[in-house]
């Protein structure tokens, strides 16, 4: 029998009028042709008829767009076989593999995974219009690399059962530098000083890592914006940007940029005006006002002064307050006058405090926290308080706060916590060196976060022939709801002096302790700890003669009660990454009867960050130790202060600085002394390349100290001095520290070593 045919043209025909006369017939059987990966049935998914039921002209136009619709086939056909509906259909080739040749920029995974999500991906349907598209983004990723001599052909391979192979031939080409940035029309600052605010560069010794030598649109948008706000901040309210201009070499290997400016004149602050719902009396307002009468116009001032007043209503429950201020410029005089218009809304309550992120850390844990409460009138300072105090327990890399409007509702929000949880439970290392050992190993498993209860537990090993540890503690930061807390230690110790530079002598302690601590302010606590400590001491033959007497007169074993009390005042925004804030913490020893060993140990540190920028600071740090026998006792020399090596004096040898004595073979050991000063001054900043990540951190510092004997006196000309550069990471096992120190003052005595590195905590 003659099969009649209805094609894809006839489909598109049929929306405007029949092509050729169509007898409607009755569907005895479907058959499809033509298909070899696709399924029959989905075939039949598409078509508006099935056995039995009478196919017309209409059904056929329908069924041929369907199945064109479903992107599987380039041609579909419609044929009747006596009462036969035959579907005729060429397949689309599917994709068998792609590959990528003299690709070094990127990974290959990467790539193949962006073209998925345009829809090029090995064993989807082949789709030349997306291939084009990929060829493209290619093409417009490594112009971001800013490589623009790359070239990208790409290669369609057909292969057996309808499939093909796509290869993308790509020459990448050498990356364009910036070889000069040019700022025209500048007469106010020199144009050294205006490059010297832009992120990109000219090439550099370390351009090759950074990559600032490479243009980029969006970082060239943001130097502008660095540039207008240079300006607006020294009061050029008129300035503009005119033209930006970015050329390359026909070579495509050299960029320039040119950016012509028109600074105009410098504008003066003639008066500020405060108006609207002030709600708070006006003397609140303008103790915090940034902006004075007289003063050169300073955007950031302003925007700081809008800032803090929105701050200062947030305090008092005025979540969406709102503050502009509209300038009155007069061009003539060169002033400018603002109206400050201030806009409380209403006073809203926090309805509910949602956590999120926290899989191991409890609820409770983080609410305890918390300083704003559910029901609470909103306290923007509260708020930031609360993320502060999560910051500080050091459970997690990211603590992210939103205060989002509760739908429906004018005076109400919620408070999202978002929390971004970090291992605490490590297997911490130290590592360091000495005259004898080449390597000193220490290590101690860690979990700061027991169960995710909060509480601390740590048994801690050392196995090092100079210092034997075995210690457990056990910290609970919330034995009262009040915050109180209660910690239990016991340890077990072996000190020898033999493998370090310190003079001989060997102590075997045992002791067990508990300890209290107790909130008295926000950012203050006292601790309290009593302790019964047993300590062996042996002395050799070649062991300083003070500690023969000592010996000799107290014996060689002494079972002591220690009493400790200590007060901390910690404001620092972040116990693992701080940039600003303050750290203080005094602390105090004391051995007291009826044990025969008498002594007191004080120590007191002040440690002040200084932000710089959005990501730098600097770290200032300062310690005072001074210790002293009493009730006619000698202080004990095992518990004299020492100073050198990293946590004090680098570039100096661990230990190493102090009072020394001289051995018979002309050798000189350090003994310690009670009296200890130490500074160091420490510029933190990114690691290049490093992004947002704030676990890599470099440094360069400058380090002072000295310890001094009880017949000595203090003098600061004893002090030793060092400088140089560190690098801190924060490691899933621990905190990695490296040093590279120069002494800058040393005495010819002084034992020095340049390069330290610790991982993990010494204790």
């Amino acid at each position: 029998m003659k099969r009649k045919l209805f094609s894809g043209l006839f489909a598109a025909l049929y929306v405007a009028a029949p092509a050729f006369a169509f007898e409607p017939f009755v569907v005895k059987d479907i058959r499809v042709e033509g298909i070899q990966r696709t399924e029959a049935g989905t075939v039949f998914t598409y078509l508006p008829a099935k056995v039995g039921d009478r196919f017309t002209e209409a059904q056929a136009a329908e069924s041929i767009r369907a199945l064109f619709a479903t992107g599987f086939f380039d041609d579909v056909r419609i044929e009747a076989d006596g009462g036969v509906l035959v579907v005729v259909v060429d397949e689309r080739p599917a994709v068998a593999q792609i590959d990528f040749v003299g690709v070094k920029e990127f990974e290959k995974e990467a790539l193949k995974a962006g073209l998925k999500e345009v829809g090029l991906a090995e064993s989807r349907i082949f789709d030349r219009s997306l291939l084009e598209r990929a060829e493209q983004e290619l093409k417009r990723q490594y112009l971001t690399r800013a490589k623009y001599a790359a070239t990208v052909q790409t290669t369609v391979t057909p292969l057996e059962r309808n499939r093909v192979a796509i290869r993308f031939d790509v020459v990448e080409g050498e990356a364009a530098s910036i070889r000069q940035i040019k700022i025209v029309g500048n007469t106010v600052f020199e144009e050294e000083d205006l490059v010297d605010l832009f992120e990109l560069t000219t090439p550099g010794w370390l351009t090759w890592y950074t990559k600032t030598d490479q243009y980029s649109r969006q970082k060239l948008s943001g130097d502008l914006e660095t540039l207008r706000s240079h300006y607006l901040n020294q009061g050029y309210l008129d300035f503009s940007i005119d033209s930006t201009q970015v050329s390359i070499t026909p070579d495509k290997k050299d960029i320039y940029i040119t950016v012509s400016v028109t600074e105009g004149e410098k504008y003066t602050v003639s008066g500020v005006k405060l108006t609207g719902d002030l709600i708070l009396p006006e003397e609140t307002y303008r103790e915090i006002v940034k902006i004075k009468p007289g003063d050169v116009f300073s955007r950031e001032a302003l925007t700081e002064t809008n800032k803090a007043i929105t701050d200062k209503l947030g305090n008092e429950g005025y979540a969406f307050a709102n503050v502009n201020a509209a300038p009155e410029v007069d061009r003539e005089k060169h002033e400018v006058a603002f109206t400050i218009f201030v806009d409380p809304g209403k006073r809203v309550y926090v309805r509910r405090i949602n956590i999120a992120g926290n899989e191991r850390t409890r609820d409770e844990v983080i609410r305890r926290e918390l300083r704003q409460m559910e029901g609470a009138w909103y306290d923007g300072e509260r708020i930031n308080q609360s993320k502060v105090r999560l910051d500080r327990l050091g459970f997690f890399d990211e603590v992210a706060v939103q205060t989002p409007a509760v739908p429906g509702t004018t005076d109400q929000v919620d408070v999202d916590l978002k929390v971004k949880e970090r291992q605490t439970g490590n297997l911490t290392l130290g590592v360091g060196f000495s005259s004898s050992d080449s390597v000193v190993l220490s290590a101690a498993v860690a979990q700061q976060n027991l169960f995710g209860t909060g509480n601390a537990l740590t048994f801690r090993i050392n196995t090092s022939s100079t210092d034997r540890t075995y210690a457990l503690s056990y910290t609970n930061p919330y034995s009262t709801v009040d915050g109180v807390s209660r910690g239990f230690d016991a340890y077990v110790r072996t000190y020898d002096a033999d493998s370090l530079d310190v003079a001989r002598y060997k102590t075997e302690s045992v002791g067990l302790g508990v300890r209290y601590g107790i909130p008295i302010a926000e950012d203050d606590r006292i601790n309290f700890g009593l302790a019964i400590d047993k300590t062996k001491v042996t002395t050799f033959s070649d062991s300083p003669v003070q500690y023969k007497d000592f010996v000799s007169s107290f014996g060689n074993e002494a079972t002591s009660l220690l009493a400790t009390a200590s007060w901390a005042r910690d404001s620092r925004d972040s116990f693992l990454y701080p940039r600003k804030g303050m750290y203080q913490r005094a602390f105090i020893e004391a051995a007291i009867p009826p044990a025969e060993i008498r002594y007191v140990k004080a120590s007191y540190q002040h440690q002040y960050w200084i932000p710089l920028g959005q990501v730098s600071a600097i770290m200032l740090n300062g310690e005072a130790g001074w210790a002293h026998g009493y009730g006619g006792k000698p202080m004990p020399f095992y518990k004299n202060f020492h100073a050198g090596g990293i946590g004090s004096v680098r570039g100096f040898k661990q230990s190493s600085l102090g009072p020394q004595i001289t051995n018979t073979d002309g050798t000189q050991d350090t003994i310690g002394g009670n009296r200890r000063l130490i500074a160091n001054a420490e510029y933190y900043f990114p690691l290049p390349g490093s992004g947002r990540d704030r676990s890599f951190r470099l440094s360069t510092f400058f380090d002072a100290g000295q310890v001094w004997g009880a017949d000595e006196k203090v003098q600061l000309s004893d002090l030793r001095y060092s400088a140089g550069l560190a690098f801190s990471w924060s490691s899933p096992i621990g905190p990695f520290k490296l040093s590279l120190g120069w002494p800058l003052k040393k005495e010819a005595s002084d034992e020095t070593q340049r390069f330290q590195f610790q991982l993990g905590s010494v204790f």
